[in-house]
């Protein structure tokens, strides 16, 4: 039951990575890095991709919209962050946590599928490659694509209005740096287990299911490289796999720390320190795997800038 006779919180305070005043100016200048590299690293590829002819197939179609995925998922939290670690009262009001808390369910979730639908193209692509043009066609990657980002939106809408139906009336002091669901539900006055649940449930299921499908995949995947008798079409396979094996397993890692544990004030703390990765660290990361281990963006790439030298 809600408390009636209690104050209902307006704003929240978010703690952020540390109190240390001294270590604000410094954690403002490794974050704005993080996140420049992150922007010009994701809107780069978005763009190349868009430009090179070469690149205008459906697993970079895909890829270009996790690099658009990375881009808002950082943004979502970053912002806020680097004008906390420079203000005194580092306040976000009721709405805007609410808000920044359903883009992030929403966008992680999408990153979940975006990764699971691009294992599927490489499945195609690997164990089907006679069928690959008719059933990885524009269309079906334009569904696939809205699917995903339907489906993640929904996520995030139906744990938004499950954390919006918990009430806020004590300490309003989020023990994070962005409004996550472990440290909004240690705060809430009410019963929290409802939402709670959800998650765990949420989190579990679309954790599992998306890797699930992943695994499957490469299952095939390797199977089927393996029944190639060249050692140069063995490498090559391989190859087109690599970038997406690197992301999976830093993005998957650091979230299964994050959310099948239950909510504690040690796993908020401990929570920070995985956030930071998943956050900033993947997003930032992603654009530089694709691009250093994947020979079509390399020569793209190359392109862009001998283009560049022959135009001046």
């Amino acid at each position: 039951m809600l408390k009636t006779n209690s104050t209902e919180v307006t704003e929240f305070i978010l703690l952020g990575l540390t109190d240390r005043a001294e270590l604000q100016p410094l954690l403002f200048v490794v974050f704005l890095v993080i996140y420049l590299i992150t922007v010009i690293g994701n809107v780069s590829m978005i763009l190349l991709i868009r430009s090179d002819s070469r690149l205008h197939t459906p697993m970079y179609f895909f890829l270009s919209h996790l690099s658009f995925l990375d881009l808002c998922y950082a943004t979502n939290v970053t912002p806020q962050m680097l004008v906390n670690f420079l203000s005194k009262r580092k306040t976000i009001s009721v709405i805007g946590c609410f808000i920044q808390f359903h883009f992030f369910i929403a966008l992680v979730v999408t990153d979940y599928y975006m990764l699971t639908v691009m294992a599927y193209d490489r499945y195609m692509a690997i164990c089907k490659p006679l069928l690959y043009g008719s059933k990885m066609s524009r269309r079906v990657c334009i569904f696939l694509t809205v699917i995903t980002y339907t489906y993640g939106f929904a996520n995030g809408l139906a744990q938004t209005i499950l954390m919006l139906r918990l009430s806020f009336c004590g300490p309003n002091e989020i023990n994070h740096f962005y409004c996550a669901d472990p440290p909004l539900l240690v705060l809430a006055c009410s019963d929290t287990h409802v939402k709670e649940m959800a998650m765990y449930i949420g989190a579990g299921s679309n954790l599992t299911c998306s890797l699930t499908m992943i695994l499957i995949s490469y299952i095939f995947i390797f199977t089927a490289i393996l029944h190639i008798r060249s050692a140069e079409g063995r490498r090559k396979a391989f190859s087109t796999c690599g970038s997406h094996l690197t992301a999976v397993t830093v993005f998957y890692g650091t979230l299964f720390c994050m959310y099948l544990r239950p909510p504690s004030e040690t796993f908020v703390e401990q929570g920070k320190i995985v956030a930071v990765f998943y956050i900033f660290v993947s997003p930032m990361l992603n654009p530089l795997i694709y691009s250093l281990r994947n020979k079509d963006v390399k020569e793209a790439i190359r392109k862009v800038i001998k283009n560049k030298l022959f135009a001046k």
